[in-house]
């Protein structure tokens, strides 16, 4: 595992203004048109975006930046909008009992903003240490957000959400950090999907074919167990809150200073010990439920991972009136190859089932919380796997559950995407970093270790040091 130290940036870094650039599709549309949602995009419409940061090593001058890769860079992205068009559109969401859908325009553009920044580049792009959250907020593009509503009818006017802001931020001589905000009408292997399509047509500076082009066909989803009257019904439900969740994001910026992010590496060795040492411990201490033949490396890392910073939260507390207090995990399933049926490679939205597993902060804290907690996230990745969409109609009620009545890791990203792989023609990236709240974990393949994992977390910066311990008493535990 790599070794951390918790470090204090004491200096501001300063942002200085470049360009701000609309970016439209290489060919502009001659009619508007719609795209609607499906049942599997109604959970995620509205206010809720991803960040994505890709640093990469790029030693020259801001003028040599701005005079020969920005105009490819914007080229090259007029030249991927064309085939993902409704990126460079706007999410609707009219008033009830209307459906939202995204509108697409000949006056279509994506928000593409150009800044020089004085921080530190080798410290934001690489793993050995934690940074204050404040570090990224300047780093993660800002959306233009043209979203109207009357203050004193919310719920007779329409909210209008861009899908894309795109953000490239030059450390002079030094790196380059390409960023991407996006609005979770499309799911992380969407995302991938563009980044890479991006990366490649620059890559390659003229118009080529790409290996796969979106799907925009809403036809291939079935929705057998009538989910989209559920989730319309929450989606309507969540529409009530947004005045206040805008305005709050608009007026108050919540305490990053108090925060830090960290990554912690774990190599393919310490990822095989970990399988080796949670079956053993399975195959002793439970004979009623069968130990698999297989743990996967996402299962082993996240048990690991879960498990230790239910140790860490709960150190400072003297009694045992919590233990059966429950702790939530909760992570996406990919459903693309789960339906039964096929979906196309490149199909645009979201094809995600909110799986989540629960237990007694009692189980988690002992000497078992590790294989504890792998044994919960097995069970209920086995169950997805049969049953995709079980429960789903109580995903709003059940999240609700899990933040009022107990405490939550959440999962973002996953290393199947091979986020390592997006490369422009700079070279891989030397860090992605996606920028999420201390409620969430995001995992991604190792850069530079091959079959190891990347997990981004956050903490409360008393916290840090004491949960890198508790990893590292972990790790070598398992060598015996």
């Amino acid at each position: 595992m790599a070794e951390h130290k918790l470090v204090e940036i004491s200096e501001m870094a300063e942002q200085k203004l470049i360009e701000q650039a609309l970016v439209s599709p290489s060919t502009p549309r001659t009619t508007t048109t719609s795209l609607p949602l499906t049942f599997l995009d109604l959970p995620f419409a509205g206010p809720v975006y991803v960040e994505r940061l890709f640093f990469y090593h790029f030693p020259h001058s801001t003028t040599h930046f701005c005079k020969t890769t920005l105009p490819s860079l914007k080229h090259s992205l007029s030249l991927t909008l064309q085939h993902f068009f409704p990126l460079a559109g706007n999410l609707q969401c009219p008033p009830q009992p209307h459906k939202p859908f995204i509108l697409c325009t000949q006056n279509d553009s994506v928000a593409f903003t150009i800044v020089e920044s004085s921080a530190d580049f080798n410290h934001l792009s690489t793993n050995h240490h934690p940074k204050n959250l404040k570090d990224y907020n300047y780093l993660s593009p800002k959306l233009s957000r043209k979203t109207t509503y009357d203050g004193n009818d919310i719920e007779n006017n329409t909210f209008i959400f861009p899908l894309l802001s795109l953000q490239a931020s030059v450390f002079p001589n030094h790196g380059l950090c390409i960023a991407i905000t996006y609005c979770h009408v499309m799911d992380d292997s969407c995302c991938s999907h563009f980044m890479k399509s991006w990366s490649f047509i620059h890559r390659n500076c003229e118009v080529v074919d790409l290996k796969s082009t979106p799907c925009f066909d809403r036809n291939f989803l079935r929705d057998p167990k009538g989910l989209e009257n559920v989730f319309l019904r929450d989606y309507f439900e969540e529409r009530k809150t947004w005045k206040d969740k805008l305005i709050g994001q608009t007026q108050s910026q919540t305490s990053e200073e108090e925060y830090v992010k960290a990554t912690i590496v774990f190599a393919k060795e310490e990822i095989e010990r970990m399988k080796i040492w949670a079956l053993d411990q399975w195959k002793k201490n439970d004979c009623e439920v069968q130990a698999p033949q297989f743990l996967s490396k996402f299962v082993v890392t996240c048990g690991f991972i879960w498990a230790s910073m239910v140790k860490t939260r709960c150190r400072k507390e003297n009694d045992n009136d919590d233990d059966e207090k429950e702790e939530y995990f909760g992570f996406p399933g990919d459903c693309r190859e789960r339906l039964g049926y096929k979906i196309p490679e490149g199909y645009f939205g979201n094809c995600l089932t909110l799986c989540h597993a629960t237990m007694k902060r009692k189980d988690m804290k002992g000497e078992d919380g590790y294989v504890n907690a792998v044994k919960v996230i097995e069970r209920v990745i086995s169950e997805m796997k049969n049953e995709p969409f079980k429960d789903m109609g109580e995903w709003r009620d059940r999240f609700k559950k899990m933040y009022e009545l107990g405490s939550v890791l959440l999962v973002t990203g996953s290393p199947k995407f091979n986020v390592y792989e997006t490369d422009f023609g700079f070279g891989k990236p030397a860090k992605v970093e996606m920028v999420h709240p201390f409620t969430c974990m995001s995992i991604a393949e190792s850069e530079n270790r091959e079959g190891g994992l990347e997990v981004g977390l956050v903490f409360k910066s008393e916290d840090f040091k004491y949960f890198s311990s508790i990893i590292e008493q972990g790790l070598q535990a398992l060598k015996f």
